[in-house]
C-alpha cells in the first residue's frame, strides 16, 4: 500500500468502494469524481477518500540496519533531485555521474520513492521476475534513443508512433523487438517535469511545477518548511472533576512558513520533549476532520500533509533518535535553527505570542508578568478544563487566526494556502497534498519502543507482563540469522497509556495491539509508573514486581480519594490521568481480529543504532 493519498485531479481513489478517478477539486476539501466502471459523478470529502493500490509497503519496523543505512545512501543520492520539481534530464546525469551511479537507476529510486512516499522503499528487493529473460543492453540502448530523440522532442510523437518506431529498428537490426507494453511502462516511468520541458517548453514545466517564492529561506511553497515551537501558556486550567485550578499547561505549535497557516498543535500539562513534537507532527500531518468534530468545532482546517522540512529549536528536548528516524522514514528533513540566529524562528515565536495575547483575555490568565496581572486573582477565575482550552484554541485558529489578514502577507494565511495550493493569476500552486493512508501506522512510528522476546507467559516491558494470542507462534522464537540467540521482536509503547503494547509481527507485517495479561490491572502511564518506582525504592522494596507495583499505585489513588481534591498537586496528577486515558482514542481499542497495521518484508534485527526507549529519559 502507497504511504500516501493523491487527492489532485486526475488521481485514482477508492469511494465508497467503488474505483473512481478525481476529475475536479471544488475547494481545499471537496472534491469531483466520476466512476471509472460507470462513469456517474460524485462530490466527496477528504475523509470519504481512500487508496485504490494494494501494493505491499516496507515499513520501518521491517528494515535491518544494514538495509536501513543502504536506503539512507540512496535517498541521499536522489535528494537534490526530489527536492528540484524543475529537474531535467541533464540533471540527473549529472547527479548520476557524481554519484557513480548508472542513470536508469537514479530514475529507478525516484520512481520507487515516488510511488511510495517512504525512504524505506528505496532497499533492495529480491525481484519477482528473477530468472526471467530481461532486455539486452543494445535493445536498452535502443529504445533510450527513441525515446530521447523522437519522443520528447517538440514534435510530440504518439505513443504508437513510438513503438512502431522503436520495432522497425530492431528489425533492421536483427534485435528482438521489446512488447508494446514495455516501451508504454518506459514512457510512463519519465518525470511529467521532463515530458512537459521536452515536448512543450521548459517554461511550460516551470510554470506547472516550480513552486511560488516566499520570503523564509527555502520557504517557497506549502508544507515547504513547517516550524515546530513551544512554550508556556499563560493561563491556569482547572480539573474536570473538582473544576480547581492545576496549573499552566504546555503548548507545543507547528506553522506552515510559506502560508502562516496553524499545521497542528499538542496541548499537555508535560514539559516539551521529543514525544510532544512526535505528536504535535502527527497532529500537523493528519486531516483535521476528526479532531473538529471531537471538539464540536464546525470552522474549517484545510490543511493536512508531509512538510518536506520541519526547523525546530536546538534545545534538547527537541531532539530524539526515534524522531529523527521517523522523519527519515516519511521522507521530511530536520533542520536545526542556528545558535544566535533567532529570526530563523521568528515566525513560530511571533505566532505564539499572537496566542498568549489572545489567552490573557481568558478568565484564569496569568498575563505575561506580575505588572500585568496586578491584582488579578488567577487561581480564583480559572474556568477552563484542557479540552475546553483545546476547543477554545481550534476555534480561534480556524475562525479567527486563518481568516483575518496577515501583516505580513497583505491576505489571510487560509487565502495564501490556497493560492499556494490551488494556484492564482500568478502560479498554477503545488496541487493539494498527499493524505497519509495509515493514520495508526504515523502514530506508532513516532512512538518510543522496547526490544523483547516472547515467553509462554507473554511479555514483560517495565516489570509488567502483557500477553494475547497472537504471540503464540513466536514463544522462545530463535533469531533466523542465529539459532543460537533468542529472537526479539518490535513493540511500541505509547508513554500515556501503558495498558496496551503494539507488537510487530514479522510474518503478518502488521501491528498488533498487546493488553496486560492481568486484564483487572488498571491503566497506567510511564510517569505513574517512575512516581510508584521511586516510591518503592524509598521504601526500601526489594524485588519489585508487577503485584507490588499496582499494590502502590492502587494506594497512591486512595490517598488521592481521600484528599478529595484538596490539594493542587494531587488534582493535576488525577487530570494528567484522565488525559493520558482520554488519549486511547488516537490509537484504536485492542481489538486484534481487526488490526491489520500494515505493511511490509521480513522483520530482523533493527534499530542497532537506538537504545530502545532512549526518548523517554527527558519525560521523568
Amino acid at each position: 500500500m502507497k504511504a500516501t493519498l493523491n487527492v489532485n485531479v486526475g488521481a485514482m481513489v477508492l469511494f465508497q468502494n467503488k474505483i473512481c478517478v478525481i476529475t475536479a477539486v471544488l475547494d481545499l476539501e471537496t472534491y469531483q469524481l466520476r466512476d471509472s466502471v460507470t462513469g456517474a459523478d460524485y462530490q466527496a470529502k477528504l475523509a470519504d477518500l481512500s487508496t485504490v493500490q494494494s501494493a505491499e509497503l516496507t515499513h520501518l519496523d521491517s528494515i535491518p540496519e544494514q538495509k536501513w543505512q543502504l536506503a539512507q545512501q540512496h535517498f541521499d543520492v536522489i535528494e537534490p533531485l526530489i527536492r528540484n520539481p524543475k529537474r531535467s534530464k541533464s540533471d540527473v546525469q549529472a547527479r548520476a555521474t557524481e554519484c557513480g551511479v548508472h542513470i536508469s537507476t537514479v530514475y529507478r529510486w525516484l520512481k520507487s520513492y515516488k510511488e511510495s512516499g517512504v525512504l524505506t522503499a528505496l532497499t533492495r528487493k529480491q525481484r519477482s521476475d528473477s530468472g526471467k529473460t530481461q532486455l539486452s543492453d543494445d535493445v536498452e540502448q535502443l529504445i533510450r534513443q527513441v525515446l530521447e530523440v523522437d519522443y520528447l522532442s517538440t514534435q510530440r510523437k504518439s505513443i504508437q508512433k513510438i513503438i512502431r518506431e522503436i520495432t522497425r529498428r530492431c528489425h533492421k537490426q536483427n534485435l528482438p523487438a521489446p512488447h508494446a507494453n514495455t516501451i508504454r511502462s518506459r514512457i510512463k516511468n519519465i518525470a511529467p517535469q521532463i515530458k512537459t520541458a521536452k515536448r512543450l517548453s521548459h517554461k511550460a514545466a516551470e510554470m506547472k511545477f516550480s513552486p511560488l517564492q516566499g520570503s523564509f529561506p527555502n520557504a517557497d511553497y506549502p508544507l515547504s518548511v513547517v516550524q515546530i515551537d513551544h512554550t508556556k501558556l499563560d493561563i491556569i486550567l482547572v480539573d474536570d472533576v473538582y473544576r480547581k485550578p492545576i496549573g499552566r499547561p504546555w503548548i507545543t505549535l507547528a506553522i506552515d512558513v510559506f502560508s502562516r497557516m496553524v499545521t497542528g498543535f499538542y496541548v499537555s500539562f508535560d514539559p516539551p520533549s521529543a514525544l510532544s513534537t512526535g505528536l504535535c507532527l502527527a497532529h500537523s500531518i493528519l486531516s483535521k476532520e476528526s479532531w473538529l468534530a471531537k471538539h464540536g468545532v464546525k470552522g474549517r482546517w484545510p490543511v493536512w500533509g508531509l512538510p518536506r522540512k520541519i526547523h525546530l529549536d536546538n534545545a534538547k528536548e527537541f531532539r530524539g533518535k526515534v524522531l529523527e528516524k521517523a522523519c527519515k522514514q516519511y521522507g521530511i528533513e530536520i533542520e536545526w535553527r542556528p545558535v544566535a540566529r533567532p529570526h530563523f524562528g521568528g515566525h513560530i515565536e511571533r505566532l505564539l505570542g499572537t496566542i498568549l495575547d489572545e489567552v490573557h483575555g481568558l478568565t484564569g490568565t496569568t498575563f505575561a508578568n506580575t505588572q500585568q496581572r496586578k491584582d488579578y486573582a488567577s487561581e480564583s477565575k480559572a474556568a477552563l478544563t484542557l479540552t475546553e482550552f483545546e476547543t477554545w484554541l481550534t476555534l480561534f485558529i480556524c475562525d479567527v487566526y486563518h481568516q483575518r489578514t496577515h501583516s505580513g502577507l497583505g491576505i489571510s494565511p487560509l487565502a495564501k494556502w490556497k493560492s499556494g495550493v490551488l494556484g492564482d493569476d500568478v502560479s498554477l500552486g503545488t496541487g493539494l497534498p498527499d493524505k497519509v493512508v495509515d493514520e495508526t501506522l504515523l502514530r506508532l512510528t513516532f512512538m518510543p519502543f522496547e526490544m523483547r522476546t516472547v515467553q509462554q507467559y507473554g511479555v514483560v516491558i517495565h516489570k509488567i507482563t502483557y500477553w494475547h494470542d497472537v504471540l503464540r507462534p513466536w514463544i522462545a522464537a530463535t533469531n533466523p540469522t542465529n539459532p543460537r540467540q533468542a529472537r526479539q521482536f518490535i513493540f511500541r509503547i505509547d508513554p500515556r497509556d501503558l495498558s496496551v503494547i503494539w507488537f510487530y509481527d514479522p510474518d503478518l507485517l502488521m501491528y498488533f495491539p498487546i493488553p496486560y495479561r492481568n486484564s483487572s490491572n488498571p491503566v497506567i502511564s510511564i510517569w505513574e509508573l517512575r512516581e510508584i518506582q521511586r516510591q518503592l525504592k524509598n521504601e526500601q522494596k526489594q524485588n519489585i514486581d508487577e503485584n507490588m507495583i499496582f499494590a502502590a499505585y492502587g494506594r497512591m489513588r486512595e490517598l488521592e480519594k481521600q484528599a478529595q481534591g484538596k490539594t493542587k498537586a494531587i488534582r493535576r496528577a488525577q487530570q494528567r490521568r484522565q488525559l493520558d486515558q482520554r488519549t486511547r482514542a488516537s490509537l484504536p481499542m485492542p481489538q486484534i481480529d481487526s488490526r491489520n497495521i500494515i505493511l511490509s518484508e521480513n522483520e530482523e534485527n533493527m534499530f542497532d543504532d537506538i537504545q530502545p526507549f532512549d526518548d523517554l529519559d527527558d519525560l521523568s
